[in-house]
């Protein structure tokens, strides 16, 4: 007598949870598989939403990816949507679910929980405003679209309505370029000192000179209060009664914005409620604590997608990270799990993402300087700026590139701002990191190469030399935050030519193009008087080649990493 079919029940579906069942259903044709959904929409695309809000993605119908009439049709899945769970009794192994119909109870064998991640919600007055908007679901999307073009078509032509964004992150960008290109006037809010906080703080100004290029107004290191129709007095009084917007978004400095729309996207926390409630292990952010193979504290029950902790590569640290990419994998591992296969444990998530900003491209992978700061990490940054192809070739894009490396060579994070051919190397990159690659690997690795797409030294190659001559004394090089004690101690030494210099420059630094370098040794050895000399160029390669000549000349000498262009965007005052 054949065993009975597997009672599988999901708990959420997108990403995580229709990965998990559909992986099931592929795996054991005859198992009982229910997903249960609160909202209407068990899978829809919601990296795409913004694209969608702009008009890139014109039809609405291409966001919702499968249906429960699809998913019936072609994997003979049991999806309800509009069925919300509100407990789990682990020991009858049991579910109680609100419905259309009511309520009722549904046993499992095993249980998935994709409950997915939920807004964080700023201390802001008035957030429930009408004007105020989200950006993470279907529905949140028709109504921001529903909005735009309600402002839109009550404006006269040439008075542009406008926007306030709270939240540089990821969908705060994505939702600032799509309302810029809707036609409105957009102000972006940001608490950080920079946008796109998990990138190093060097490169952000590249975004916020974009963002600004295309006439968005940045609002940095300050929160916004309050959200109050124009037309009730505030706190700083009522002198913006009848002024064009809605509402006046009032900041923590006194700026006070009037706007016809709100978009508020300040990052999610783990939707963890009905596991806390199941008692279920929860780690310290409040995330899902799960094994390798996606099992929670409780045998029968399994957890995926933005909801649970994972294992930050290079730290150790168990913290959630909601991107779809690792939550369609935990999907599928669950599945495997629970129906008994071999699986691949989960690995250390390194938190691969990328946005485009206008015509800029940004992409992070690995550990950023400021998280292998706070974890007492020792390592080395590398800052280059080559092109993104052979630079004789037309149209080579200037790549900023920015990597960390343990003292023995091994990759820990890389990030990269460009117009063109970032993504391909952050893609390497994070490959190399997950292989556990060093500055040798990167050096020798052999990546496609012509004209139009490459240079004989990839961008990648070119990291490893870098890393290399710096870990191994050839290069010694000094970074653009010690500035203050270059200045006071050193000499600086600029090989720019004479042009460049003259342009803009370090009071009292030495200039001496690195052509000239070696007829003026002793003019830099007399300017020096027994200090170190610290020198720098452009972007670090004019600079290398003149610390070897004077480390050669027997000069204690180091080169700036990054050059000009790092230490202009450390610090932007020069």
């Amino acid at each position: 007598m054949s065993a009975p079919p597997v009672r599988l029940v999901v708990v959420g579906g997108v990403a995580g949870g229709m990965s998990a069942a559909a992986r099931a259903r592929r795996l054991d044709e005859h198992a009982d598989i229910v997903v249960l959904e609160q909202s209407d929409y068990v899978s829809f695309a919601n990296c795409g939403l913004p694209y969608h809000l702009s008009g890139e993605i014109a039809r609405r119908d291409a966001l919702l990816l499968h249906t429960p009439a699809t998913l019936a049709a072609s994997l003979d899945l049991d999806v309800r949507t509009g069925h919300r769970v509100t407990g789990v009794d682990r020991d009858a192994h049991r579910v109680s679910v609100v419905g259309p119909e009511g309520t009722y109870d549904l046993p499992y064998d095993a249980l998935v929980l994709a409950p997915g991640a939920v807004p964080v919600r700023p201390p802001i007055a008035g957030l429930d405003h009408p004007a105020v908007h989200s950006l993470r679901t279907v529905p949140d999307v028709d109504g921001l679209r529903a909005a735009v073009d309600s402002v839109l078509a009550g404006r006269a032509e040439g008075d542009a309505p406008s926007a306030v964004v709270i939240g540089a992150g990821f969908i705060g960008l994505e939702a600032v370029e799509a309302l810029a290109a809707r036609g409105l006037e957009v102000h972006l809010v940001e608490l950080a000192d920079h946008v796109l906080t998990p990138l190093d703080a060097e490169l952000a100004p590249l975004l916020a000179d974009e963002l600004t290029r295309h006439g968005v107004r940045l609002h940095l290191g300050v929160s916004a209060q309050s959200v109050a129709a124009t037309d009730e007095p505030t706190e700083y009084g009522d002198e913006l009664a009848g002024t064009l917007g809605q509402v006046t978004v009032t900041l923590s400095d006194g700026t006070a914005l009037p706007a016809d729309l709100v978009v508020v996207n300040v990052g999610v926390r783990p939707a963890s409620a009905l596991a806390k409630q199941a008692g279920l292990d929860l780690g310290p952010s409040g995330a899902i604590r799960v094994d390798a193979d996606q099992r929670t504290s409780d045998p029968h029950i399994w957890a995926v997608g933005d909801a649970v902790e994972v294992v930050q590569a290079g730290t150790g640290a168990g913290v959630p990270v909601p991107l779809a990419g690792p939550a369609n994998r935990q999907g599928r591992r669950a599945a495997d799990s629970v129906l008994g296969r071999r699986t691949t444990p989960q690995k250390d998530v390194l938190a691969t993402s990328i946005v485009r900003v206008f015509g800029l491209t940004a992409a992070t992978t690995g550990l950023n300087q400021a998280t292998l700061r706070r974890a007492g990490i020792d390592h080395e940054v590398m800052h280059i700026h080559p092109g993104h192809h052979a630079g004789y070739y037309p149209g080579s894009e200037q790549i900023h590139l920015v990597a960390s490396f343990a003292p023995d060579g091994t990759l820990l994070g890389a990030q990269a701002v460009g117009r063109a051919g970032v993504d391909k190397r952050i893609d390497v990159l994070a490959t190399a990191i997950r292989a556990g690659m060093t500055a040798d690997d990167l050096a020798e690795l052999e990546l496609a190469y012509a004209p139009p797409f490459g240079s004989a030294k990839d961008p990648v190659n070119m990291l490893g030399f870098v890393a290399q001559n710096v870990l191994d004394g050839t290069m010694p090089q000094w970074q653009a935050w010690d500035l203050e004690d270059v200045r006071r101690d050193t000499l600086v030494l600029d090989v720019r030519s004479h042009k460049e210099y003259g342009s803009g420059h370090l009071e009292g630094a030495l200039n001496i193009p690195h052509t000239e370098l070696r007829d003026h040794l002793e003019q830099v050895r007399e300017a020096a008087a027994g200090r170190p000399v610290s020198v720098h160029c452009a972007s670090g390669v004019r600079s290398y080649l003149a610390t070897r000549v004077l480390l050669g000349e027997g000069f204690d000498a180091r080169t700036l990493s990054g050059g000009w262009l790092t230490l202009a965007a450390v610090h932007p005052g020069l």
